[in-house]
């Protein structure tokens, strides 16, 4: 599943680069086709979005186990009852698109506005799609399939780099008055991209033996629970999607090409989390949720703190990177074709921030996992609304004090407080629901990650002042240098979450 995680995520970074040399890092087109392409993933996460996570996946689990069918019937009737729901949502937010626009990019001039309207109006059918692919994903999941979900994405990255490298080639404007040819090939290009990734997560779905039908009538799945379970993840989702929506509106006082360097650099950072730490929550949540079916707590805990510890010696040393390298980065990666020189500066110093915010954020997250297993959807709603005032008003701040073109970079350091406070906040609620937390091996593995990732920086920032070349040249001898040094340290302070891995990976060669 990481290795699909990852050739998707990578797929995934060079639609980011294409789209970002072929529509001008830095230019107002770009900026307004982010803007337009973010609305249907956000109001796609506030109507249903949390719920697969929360609550549907357990929902799931319990109906495979206690059902006669082993739960088909009642996935047959969660599946009709989202594509409704998407497909009414859908409808009334191409109606509403204008009004998403002003709330999303208030700094928009009238050009941007207008083209981001008409992109929205392209794009929002998106969530429906959305919608089903992560329903039959989840329905894989339980069934103990994870391949499709994970490779879906690969297919839609593919084909936007298509319309991405097309677009470049048939000569297309970064100027935010575009002609219809070259209008439609971004806006039909995006959108078919999402269709085909939908179309192989279904078709894996029934490759599996799931037979796949429609009910007019998807009562039957205790809608009323799900109702009353979903008005706190509704409440956590819109938590969410304001403190995204204030990042953005924050990125948009930067001026132009701020909410590209925020989008993207966030997107550069999301990497690791989406290629080890999705990974393990996704494998995770419904072995969770059958020991907390059957209250074993005690299995909960050891699951929890296992994923945080493994997630941690791998992110940890990838945070440190970030913060000492993030300039580097960004111009390795976005340095090109018709990216603005200062944008691709102020995106480095961006990614530097967001290494900060890197380990609480995914941390955070794996113990949420905790919560969603134990449906207890009221205490993390209201732990996600703390993180979500406490990241507003990071964000309120840093567009106060700081310079404009400085505005951008304070945002991840309002998300880094934001969430060390929802982690720690989160696992004080489960050590009471727990009765432990395995707190003292999380205490003594997050120590001696931390001299390993000081050692590993000290060693890329030595070989950073010993050579004086390009950037790519000076990423690469940083990388090897502090990877060098993370091993040499993880073994001799006998990081045992770090030699497992190794074993994992390596299991031909004696790594420890």
């Amino acid at each position: 599943m990481a290795v699909a995680t990852l050739a998707s995520r990578v797929a995934g970074f060079l639609r980011i680069l294409v789209l970002a040399a072929a529509l001008g890092l830095g230019t107002r087109l770009l900026d307004t086709y982010n803007v337009a392409n973010t609305l249907p993933n956000a109001v796609y996460e506030l109507v249903v979005g949390g719920t697969m996570a929360s609550i549907v996946v357990p929902l799931l689990t319990r109906a495979a186990l206690d059902e006669p069918d082993g739960g088909v019937l009642y996935a047959q009737r969660l599946l009709s009852l989202i594509v409704y729901v998407l497909g009414a949502v859908a409808v009334v937010a191409v109606v509403a698109a204008p009004l998403l626009i002003d709330l999303y990019a208030p700094g928009f001039t009238a050009e941007q506005r207008e083209l981001a309207i008409l992109f929205s109006r392209y794009f929002l059918p998106q969530m429906l799609f959305y919608g089903i692919s992560a329903t039959a994903g989840a329905i894989l999941n339980v069934r103990g399939r994870f391949g499709a979900p994970a490779w879906a994405p690969l297919v839609n990255s593919v084909i936007v780099i298509g319309v991405g490298v097309a677009y470049l080639l048939v000569g297309g404007s970064t100027s935010t008055e575009l002609g219809t040819g070259h209008l439609l090939l971004l806006a039909v290009g995006t959108t078919a991209g999402v269709c085909a990734q939908t179309v192989l997560v279904v078709w894996a779905l029934r490759r599996s033996g799931f037979p796949i039908r429609l009910h007019l009538d998807p009562r039957g799945i205790a809608i009323k629970r799900i109702g009353r379970l979903g008005i706190w993840v509704l409440l956590s989702v819109a938590a969410s999607t304001t403190l995204t929506a204030m990042a953005t509106r924050t990125a948009s006082w930067a001026g132009a090409g701020g909410i590209t360097a925020y989008q993207n650099a966030s997107a550069v950072y999301l990497v690791p989390f989406a290629v080890i730490a999705v990974s393990v929550m996704t494998a995770i949540l419904p072995r969770l949720s059958q020991y907390a079916a059957r209250g074993e707590h005690q299995r909960v805990t050891t699951g929890l703190s296992r994923a945080v510890r493994t997630a941690l010696v791998i992110m940890a040393p990838i945070a440190a990177a970030f913060v000492l390298l993030g300039p580097d980065i960004a111009v390795v990666l976005f340095d090109h074709g018709n990216s603005d020189a200062s944008t691709v500066r102020m995106l480095g110093l961006v990614l530097t921030a967001f290494g900060l915010t890197l380990v609480p954020f995914t941390s955070y997250m794996i113990l949420q996992r905790g919560m969603y297993a134990l449906q207890d959807t009221r205490t993390s709603a209201l732990i996600t609304v703390l993180v979500a005032v406490v990241g507003v008003g990071g964000c309120a701040v840093a567009g106060w004090i700081l310079p404009e073109r400085d505005i951008v970079i304070g945002i991840p350091v309002a998300f880094a407080v934001a969430y060390a406070v929802g982690l720690n906040t989160t696992a004080v609620v489960l050590r009471r629901r727990l009765g432990y937390l395995d707190g003292r091996r999380l205490i003594r593995t997050h120590a001696r990650v931390l001299l390993a990732t000081v050692t590993a920086g000290l060693c890329a920032a030595g070989v950073l002042r010993l050579i004086d070349s390009g950037a790519l040249v000076s990423v690469i001898a940083a990388v090897l240098a502090g990877g060098a040094g993370y091993l040499v340290a993880g073994r001799l302070l006998r990081l045992a979450e770090l030699r497992h891995l190794l074993n994992i990976a390596l299991p031909r060669v004696r790594t420890w």
